[in-house]
C-alpha cells in the first residue's frame, strides 16, 4: 500500500487506499500457468548453472579451453580432427577444435560464461541508464526534458553495430575484450528503454496516488523513489527480459566479425568465426555453438514474453478474446455454408 495514500486518508483527503495484495505471488502464479515460459526458464537456469560450473565441469572432463593438442588433429589434411565425429571420446566429450585440437566441450561451457555474462552486464547498464535518464526527463523542467530527450534521440538513432565496430577497432588490444564489449553495448543501446520509462513516468505522474503524495508534502525525488519506481518495475523488467537475447546476439555478431572477444578466450560468436571453413570435415564445430546460441536466444525470448504476460495479464486476456472472436466467426461461416 502506498505510504502517500495512507497519509492522505489519515489527513481526511478522501483518497481510498488500494487494497494490499502480493504482487510477487500473483506474478509467479501467472508465470507458472504458462508451460512454455516454465520450460524456457528451466533451460535458462540450466545454461546459467553450466556457465557458473564451467571450471568444475571441465575438471571432471580433465581438459581446459586453451590447451592445444596437435597430436589430435591430422596436419596432412589441414588440421582435421583425428577419429570419428571430430575426435569424440572419453577424454574429449564433444571432440576437439580443428587445427588447434582444443577441447570443444571446455570452450563451449566457458563460452556460455562470456555470452551470458556480457548480455547480463550490458542489460544492467542499459536499464540503469535508461531508468535514470527517463525519470529525470519526465520529472525535470521543460528545458531539462528537451535536453535529455534530444540526447536520448541521438542514442536511439545511433547505429549500434557500426558504432561498436568503430569503437572496438580503435581500443588497444590490452583492454579486456569482454568488459569492452559489455561497456560498448551498455552505453550505446540504452535509448529505447529511456523513452519507455519517460512515457510511463509521464503517465504515472497524473495518477491519484502520486497526487496524494504531492498533497502530503513529499518532494519530487521522494515521490520518484517511493511511488514512481515501483510502478515502473513491470515495463522495465519486461523490456530487460527482451534485451537479454538481443545483447547475446550482438555479442555473438561482434565476435563473429572479429572485433569482439578474441582468441584464446572462448565465445560462441568467436567459435563461429572460422567454423564455416570446417563444417564439412567437423560439423559439430559449427553446430554446437550455433545450436547453443539458438537455444539460448529462443529460451530467453519465450521467457521474456512469459514475463510480459505475467506482469500484464490484460495482454493475455486480449489475446484470448481475439482468438475467441475468430473462432466464433469461423464457426458462423461454417454454419451458413
Amino acid at each position: 500500500m502506498s505510504e502517500a495514500l495512507v497519509a492522505a486518508e489519515a489527513a481526511g483527503t478522501g483518497v481510498e487506499p488500494v487494497p494490499g495484495a502480493s504482487g510477487a505471488r500473483q506474478f509467479w502464479r501467472r508465470l507458472r500457468a504458462q508451460r512454455a515460459a516454465l520450460v524456457a526458464a528451466g533451460i535458462v537456469a540450466l545454461l546459467v548453472l553450466v556457465a557458473l560450473a564451467a571450471p568444475l565441469l571441465t575438471a571432471l572432463e580433465g581438459q581446459d579451453p586453451t590447451t592445444y593438442h596437435p597430436s589430435l588433429v591430422d596436419s596432412a589434411r589441414g588440421g582435421v580432427p583425428i577419429g570419428s565425429f571430430g575426435g569424440i571420446g572419453g577424454d574429449h566429450w564433444l571432440g576437439v577444435e580443428p587445427q588447434t585440437g582444443r577441447d570443444l566441450f571446455a570452450r563451449l561451457v566457458y563460452g556460455a560464461r562470456i555470452s551470458l555474462g556480457v548480455a547480463l552486464a550490458s542489460t544492467v547498464i542499459q536499464v540503469v541508464l535508461g531508468v535514470v535518464m527517463g525519470v529525470a526527463s519526465a520529472l525535470g523542467s521543460g528545458w531539462v526534458d528537451q535536453l535529455l530527450s534530444r540526447i536520448t534521440d541521438i542514442f536511439v538513432a545511433m547505429p549500434l553495430m557500426i558504432m561498436s565496430l568503430a569503437l572496438l577497432a580503435i581500443v588497444p588490444a590490452s583492454f579486456s575484450r569482454p568488459v569492452l564489449v559489455t561497456l560498448v553495448i551498455g552505453f550505446i543501446a540504452w535509448g529505447n528503454i529511456a523513452k519507455i520509462v519517460r512515457a510511463q513516468t509521464l503517465t504515472l505522474k497524473g495518477l491519484d496516488y502520486v497526487s496524494a503524495a504531492r498533497l502530503s508534502g513529499w518532494g519530487t525525488w521522494r515521490i520518484a523513489r517511493r511511488e514512481l519506481l515501483p510502478g515502473l518495475a513491470a515495463p522495465v523488467i519486461t523490456y530487460a527480459a527482451i534485451l537479454m537475447p538481443v545483447n547475446i546476439s550482438i555479442e555473438a555478431a561482434l565476435s563473429f566479425l572479429g572485433v569482439g572477444v578474441k582468441p584464446p578466450t572462448p565465445s560462441w560468436g568467436q567459435m563461429l568465426t572460422s567454423a564455416d571453413v570446417w563444417y564439412q570435415a567437423a560439423p559439430q564445430y559449427l553446430l554446437l555453438p550455433a545450436g547453443a546460441l539458438f537455444v539460448t536466444v529462443l529460451a530467453l525470448t519465450v521467457l521474456g514474453d512469459g514475463v510480459r504476460i505475467a506482469l500484464d495479464p490484460r495482454a493475455a486476456s486480449r489475446l484470448r478474446v481475439g482468438t475467441g472472436r475468430k473462432r466464433e466467426a469461423k464457426a458462423g461461416k461454417e454454419e451458413t455454408a
